[in-house]
């Protein structure tokens, strides 16, 4: 793995992402990619008049206009590089030495998608510094995110918390399979225990695989619970997220099956918006 992808903005959750990816770059051995995108309106854009009374006062005021654009173009400069220093100092004191940032123009989702190029896991926040906090909306670009990202990608949640065990929403579903194999293939969640959950009705297929990854992961050392529970998949996940104190959730994401939906669908799903611990999704 070459880097890990760190999105960060000016919203609370950026020195969680810094958390997270600290945590993850030590367990995959990894550097440490960060990203900033100002946006497009952070750029200066030429202003126009439909109808002006005085041609002077016209040009007079397009061009204060003009320089105010372009000093609001330089302060979000000034301020996206002293985020990244920032997290790149916190990213230091965690012990992580091999760190990369970029500032970049433009849609932050086009970015970070160009990003991915060079980068094989990326962390970014549950919401952005533009996220209602009241209505508890997802940042509108974690979806977008998710959508285009064909990596694995780490939700953080509002603080960091050690993570010692994680629970895997199993559908036997192909992105489902991929978090299997990412857990089995890599250091990540090495030494934490787990727990396969399957809810509802499965195939016979989906159940065979359901025992086949358990039996995997066993072989590979981990320590496993997994089972088979009835019910609506969001309540029982939730619920047992929260009784059995689990540090993590594993899912697959973007996809058809009642439990794919949970997390990216049509609409922005309970699940996400109330669970407080980090996610990792796969797609």
């Amino acid at each position: 793995m070459t880097k890990i992808l760190a999105c960060i903005d000016g919203s609370d959750y950026a020195s969680s992402v810094c958390d997270h990816a600290a945590w993850a770059a030590k367990r995959l051995g990894s550097g440490v990619l960060l990203f900033h995108a100002l946006g497009r309106e952070a750029a200066t854009t030429p202003v126009a008049f439909e109808e002006a009374h005085d041609t002077g006062e016209r040009d007079t005021l397009a061009a204060e206009l003009e320089k105010l654009a372009e000093q609001r173009a330089r302060l979000a400069q000034q301020r996206g590089r002293a985020l990244l220093e920032q997290a790149q100092a916190k990213l230091r004191g965690e012990g992580i030495d091999n760190i990369v940032y970029r500032l970049r123009h433009g849609d932050v989702v086009e970015t970070v998608i160009e990003a991915e190029e060079t980068t094989d896991f990326v962390v970014i926040g549950k919401r952005g510094e533009a996220a209602d906090f009241a209505s508890a909306h997802l940042g509108s670009n974690l979806e977008r995110v998710v959508r285009g990202s064909s990596k694995p990608i780490l939700v953080a949640s509002r603080a960091f918390q050690p993570i010692t065990t994680f629970l895997v929403a199993f559908d036997g579903g192909t992105s489902c399979m991929k978090a299997i194999d990412f857990i089995a293939g890599t250091e990540l969640l090495k030494g934490a225990s787990g727990q396969l959950l399957m809810v509802g009705n499965p195939s016979s297929g989906a159940e065979a695989k359901l025992w086949e990854a358990d039996r995997t992961l066993r072989d590979l050392g981990f320590e496993i619970k997994s089972g088979i529970v009835p019910g609506d998949p969001d309540e029982v996940i939730a619920e047992r997220v929260e009784s059995d104190g689990v540090d993590l959730v594993v899912m697959g994401a973007y996809g058809h099956s009642r439990i794919r939906q949970l997390i990216i669908g049509s609409t922005t799903t309970e699940m996400i918006r109330s669970c407080k611990v980090p996610v990792l999704l796969f797609r």
